[in-house]
């Protein structure tokens, strides 16, 4: 039997819920000949997602843009309901509180049986609002409830006792994210204009206050000139953070590199990855660099403790630039090619990810 799968997300810009959606239209295809995989995105148009996301080019004939307003728009829930019809859809599977809303209540009105709710992090529910509403929905939706981490499924039941939530972890693609040889490790530099002398760590995420890039900053100050940092992302913080690594003086040993289309080549340039945030669901770029043979340094918020080797990761507390000084200089003793990557082989693969949620969003798959 013909099924159609809609990946519902708030926006479509560079992220861990947006690349974990494209993963699963990708991937859970290839499991069923009879299936397609569609996004939706409530925000934006194709054309604003296209110019900040050159990966989503391949996927255009199935990413579809609703373009909503700000703020609540019941005719927002009308449309959805038509595209739902429209595509023929058999199943929806939202992200996080706003596709809840919308996605739940256009698969209601569209008579859609299976919906599957992933939440990708818990700290948003400190907030008693966004605590009642989603409380609210779970009851009125009655969607199959996923956590992406322990940690997650963790908050979500003891806010929601009866909600019951499965646990999938986020799963990147191995044979994407692979480690290099150290001679090819230059070129990969090379390709970014970095360095070929030195430490290098990485950090990949959007310049944005949550992601605590100001105390990689204060940290790396303090390590000693061979180190040299590399920051992909882009974001409002970026002249602000340019400013500060003047003020630290340490300018002439930062890269910024703004968002990157090739971030297997970014992976296989660094030595030590480093994730410094504030708060996470579970983010991908740590799987992503361990998977690539690359040791991570990364804060012990929302899920990151479950996805970090024992043997060469380290976590650190957040917001403490000590901590991280300590972590990356402890992580760089600790490098092993091999060992992260089987980490991952054996606890965040993927095809392991798609076949889980494939299991769930066939008809009579969820309850």
């Amino acid at each position: 039997m013909r099924q159609v799968i809609i990946q519902l997300v708030q926006h479509l810009r560079p992220g861990g819920i947006e690349t974990m959606a494209l993963d699963l239209l990708s991937h859970i295809s290839t499991l069923d000949t009879h299936c397609e995989t569609h996004i939706v995105s409530l925000e934006g148009t194709a054309e604003q997602a296209l110019a900040a996301w050159p990966r989503l080019k391949p996927y255009s004939q199935k990413l579809h843009f609703l373009n909503k307003p700000a703020g609540l728009r019941p005719d927002a829930v009308i449309a959805l309901s038509g595209l739902l019809k429209q595509l023929q859809a058999t199943a929806i599977h939202t992200h996080h509180i706003g596709p809840l809303l919308y996605g739940g209540m256009a698969a209601k009105l569209a008579g859609l049986k299976v919906h599957v709710h992933t939440e990708h992090d818990a700290w948003h529910l400190n907030a008693r609002a966004n605590r009642r509403l989603q409380r609210m929905l779970i009851g009125l939706l009655k969607p199959t409830l996923v956590a992406d981490c322990e940690a997650v499924a963790s908050v979500l039941t003891r806010y929601f006792p009866r909600s019951q939530p499965q646990v999938i972890l986020n799963g990147i693609d191995t044979r994407k994210f692979t480690p290099v040889h150290p001679d090819e490790q230059c070129l990969k530099k090379a390709k970014f204009n970095l360095p070929q002398y030195g430490t290098l760590i990485g950090c990949a995420a959007r310049l944005e206050t949550v992601k605590g890039h100001q105390f990689l900053l204060e940290a790396f100050s303090r390590l000693h000139p061979r180190f040299i940092l590399a920051l992909a992302g882009d974001g409002s913080l970026r002249e602000e953070l340019q400013a500060s690594a003047e003020r630290l003086g340490i300018s002439n040993r930062v890269y910024f590199l703004g968002a990157l289309d090739d971030m297997t080549s970014f992976y296989q340039a660094i030595d030590i990855f480093c994730l410094p945030s504030l708060n996470e669901g579970l983010p991908l770029s740590p799987l992503e660099a361990q998977a690539s043979g690359v040791p991570v340094v990364i804060t012990d918020v929302g899920g990151c403790s479950s996805i970090v080797c024992k043997n060469s990761g380290v976590l650190v507390p957040p917001g403490d630039a000590a901590a991280l000084e300590s972590g990356i200089l402890s992580c760089q003793h600790r490098s092993s090619q091999f060992t992260p990557r089987k980490f991952v082989l054996a606890n965040a693969n993927l095809e392991n990810t798609a076949r889980a949620y494939f299991s769930l969003l066939q008809l009579g798959g969820a309850s």
